[in-house]
């Protein structure tokens, strides 16, 4: 059974509706204009035939050009248009895990140093969520939790909702891990267990990261605009995404 917020796929693990929470002044965020997923270049068939009747005009492919050169990108189709922009980041291989940090720990970290060194990738991100004409849209990463859900997090924090809600849709994407690591089981049984910091998204990890942002800049809109996103966006992107 789906939510409201999710439409069925066999390929897609992390695929659901960014819309249905409160926002400013409890305008809800508004549904069926932005989505949030794994990497959907696995669609095909039904899964193709789904993903078009939603009506997406336009993907955001966060990945880095050699993990969309390895995979592909998303099918193309008439009135889509595919944007990918690659917010730099460090190999998280770079940076080991250790369970006496704490996932959560772990996680924020890498969340503050994408929102360090990636800035303007992801200040670019949300300049085309604000555009009206180009909703609906998709952002998607390769697990749709980590770029995708700073990206989804930020968006959030724009339109007044509130850290607990925005980590409490962040946390869905354990589960949406564990079903796409059954998945990659069952059909690639050679590939090698993914790490728990690829599977895992406590709730803690979003509520620190935001948290620390605003210690650090302030605010989300003024690390946003700091980092070059113009205040009128900001304007943009309520008015079509709050009802």
């Amino acid at each position: 059974m789906t939510s409201a917020r999710t439409t069925a796929f066999e390929t897609l693990f992390n695929f659901r509706d960014v819309g249905g929470v409160p926002g400013l002044d409890g305008r809800p965020v508004r549904r069926q204009r932005l989505y949030r997923s794994d990497s959907p270049h696995r669609i095909d068939g039904a899964d193709r035939e789904a993903f078009g009747a939603l009506g997406i005009r336009t993907v955001i492919d966060l990945r880095r050009p050699s993990e969309v050169h390895l995979h592909g990108r998303v099918p193309a189709y008439d009135g889509l248009v595919y944007q990918h922009i690659h917010p730099e980041h460090a190999l998280w291989e770079e940076s080991a895990y250790s369970e006496d940090l704490g996932m959560a720990r772990y996680l924020a970290d890498r969340y503050r140093d994408l929102a360090t060194t990636g800035a303007a990738g992801l200040v670019a991100a949300i300049e085309v969520v604000a555009d009206a004409e180009a909703a609906p849209v998709l952002v998607h990463c390769v697990a749709g939790k980590d770029r995708t859900g700073v990206v989804c997090a930020l968006t959030l924090s724009l339109l007044g909702v509130a850290d607990s809600d925005i980590a409490e849709d962040y946390a869905r994407s354990t589960a949406a891990s564990a079903r796409f690591s059954e998945w990659l089981a069952s059909s690639m049984p050679e590939a090698a267990p993914l790490p728990a910091p690829f599977l895992g998204s406590p709730a803690e990890a979003m509520i620190l990261f935001l948290g620390e942002l605003r210690d650090r800049h302030g605010s989300v809109p003024d690390y946003l605009i700091g980092a070059g996103l113009a205040p009128e966006r900001i304007d943009a992107l309520r008015g079509h995404l709050l009802d």
